[in-house]
Parts: C-alpha cells; structure tokens; sequence
C-alpha cells in the first residue's frame, strides 16, 4: 500500500499576497481519530494561514459529526470516510469528496498462541468497533479470504476502549488500527498480529496499492461558492502531511495525547514505517479508480446498495 504525500514547494512556503485569510470551519472526529492529526499541525504551524486560508477545527464525536456534517450544518468535513460519505450520498446528501487523507490499514492482534490466520477466529471474541468504516473494511478482507464474521462473537466497544481491550486481555483478539496498534505494540511486545493480507488481496481487487479512506469532503452548494479556497485547503493539509513524515518525532506529540516516551518513540517509529499510518494525501481526481473501487467493496460488503454517482469524486487535480 502506498503511504504518498503529494506536495509542491508552494504548499510549505508562503504565497506573498496581501490577501486577508478567509476563515473556513472544517468539522472533525474528536482526537485522537486519523481526521484529527494533522490539524493541530496545520494550526501551530501556521500551514493554513500560509495559504490564504484561516481554517477553525470543530472536534465532534462521530455521531455529533455525521448529524452536523449530513445536515450542512458545517459544510466542511475533515473526517469524511470514503464509505459513509457514500452511503449517504445514495440517501439524497449531496457531498463530494475533494481529497485524500488517509488509505485503509487495519489489524488484529492477539495474545492467544493457537490464533494464528482469520480462520483461527471463528467461535472465538473479538473485540471490534463495530460502527466504524475500519471494521466493515475489515469485514470485507476477511470476506476475501473465505472467513464470514458472522462466526466470530464480536464485542462491540467504541474505538477509545480498543487499545484497553487489547492491553486488559479481555478479549481472545482486538481489531485496530493506528496509532492505537502501534501504543498496543509499544506496551505488549508479546502480543502479536493475525495477517489481513491487504496488498495482495486489494491488488487483486482493485489493480492499485491505494486503499482511499479518509479526506476532506464538502457539501457541493459551499463548492460552488468558495471553489478557489478548495486548493488552499489542500495545500494546508499536504504541508502538515509533509512536516509530519520530515518531523517523526515532534509529531509523535500530536498524532497520541501520551506522553510515556515509550509511546512516543513507537508513534514516531509508526511514522517513519509510513505503511501502518496510510497517510496519501491526494486530490480525489487522481485516485478516482481506487475511490470508485472502495464503493464496489462497499457493495460487496452489503454497506451500499447502489452506486454513489460521479459527482461524489471532486474532478479537478489539485496538486
């Protein structure tokens, strides 16, 4: 899987414009969450006002994010999964996917010797997030390899409690992804991780590395209006995204609340792997393919029943 950030010199220096900043509020899930790390990064850094753009991050729990988000109560979102925005786009919400944050990366690990493929977790617990696009994406590679998750005795939890799961040995397994599964390594170095096999099964899938996952989405009336601070918005995160991979170890900081150096040293190891952390900030134009992929995997995964239309993949390249 490719973990990109596409970036010119542009996106990291200022443009020497006598513009006043415009402000733009970019709703997101509330930390720590994948849409939430690189916006304190973007702030400190001042990535946003180098770009013309003053951006306010509102921090929601997923369930207050989807209700203001879908309404159009805040027109932006930076937690915007490729499925959910998706699935609400064949239920009349008119959004559009503009960029590219993260691609899909997920795992599940296990203190239990004799759980060694998926295979092994039938009849067994495991501990998941249930309502989350991670674990349907996780429902769906299982699928690949002819395991139904109907066998397993999943015990729902929200995502906070994944990494208390896994660490408490309250479950046989505990499905995650980052950084909670890096803190997990981090703090139970015996536990160990049940293979997905997600290059070779999505290569075969989809014909691409890129798993598209999570980005930057709008409401297509706000588009219409603020079409010139769309670019801005995806210089911003794309100098953040940059800073993050050149500064693995101040971004340790910002990516996980702790500050125990041993986690911080495996956030900053998480960076540097690249592969675990997905991030691939891309213009949606220029993942089109793998976008429209993900939605067949959604259907496939029983989550969509038909086919978001074209307008949800935003078509011009903003690199």
């Amino acid at each position: 899987m490719l973990a990109a950030v596409a970036i010119c010199a542009a996106c990291v220096m200022p443009v020497a414009r006598a513009a006043t900043p415009e402000a733009v509020s970019i709703a997101v899930f509330t930390p720590p969450s994948l849409g939430s790390v690189l916006t304190s990064v973007i702030k400190q850094q001042k990535f946003d006002l180098a770009n013309e753009v003053d951006i306010t991050f509102a921090a929601l729990p997923p369930d207050a994010y989807s209700v203001e988000f879908n309404s159009g109560q805040l027109e932006v979102g930076g937690s915007a999964s490729v499925l959910m925005q998706a699935l609400a786009s064949t239920r009349g919400v008119k959004t559009t996917y503009l960029f590219n944050l993260f691609d899909y990366w997920g795992a599940v690990v296990t203190n239990r010797a004799d759980i060694k493929t998926l295979a092994d977790l039938q009849g067994r617990e495991i501990a998941a997030a249930k309502g989350t696009t991670n674990y349907t994406m996780f429902e769906w590679f299982a699928q690949q390899q002819g395991v139904k998750t109907s066998s397993f005795k999943v015990i729902n939890t929200a995502t906070a409690g994944l990494v208390a799961y896994a660490l408490a040995d309250r479950a046989e397994a505990v499905e995650l992804w980052e950084p909670a599964y890096s803190l997990v390594l981090s703090r139970r170095p015996g536990i160990h991780t049940v293979d997905l096999n997600i290059p070779t099964v999505w290569s075969r899938f989809a014909a691409s590395e890129r798993i598209p996952n999570l980005g930057v989405a709008a409401h297509r009336d706000w588009i219409a209006a603020h079409k010139e601070l769309v670019p801005r918005i995806y210089r911003a995160y794309a100098a953040a995204a940059a800073w993050v991979v050149a500064n693995p170890v101040e971004a340790a900081s910002f990516i996980s609340s702790s500050t125990d150096p041993a986690d911080r040293k495996a956030i900053a190891d998480m960076v540097r792997e690249k592969t675990r952390l997905a991030m691939d900030v891309l213009p949606a134009a220029a993942m089109r393919r793998e976008i429209e992929a993900t939605y067949r995997m959604g259907l496939e995964a029983g989550l969509l029943t038909t086919m978001p239309d074209d307008a949800t993949i935003y078509d011009q390249d903003l690199r």
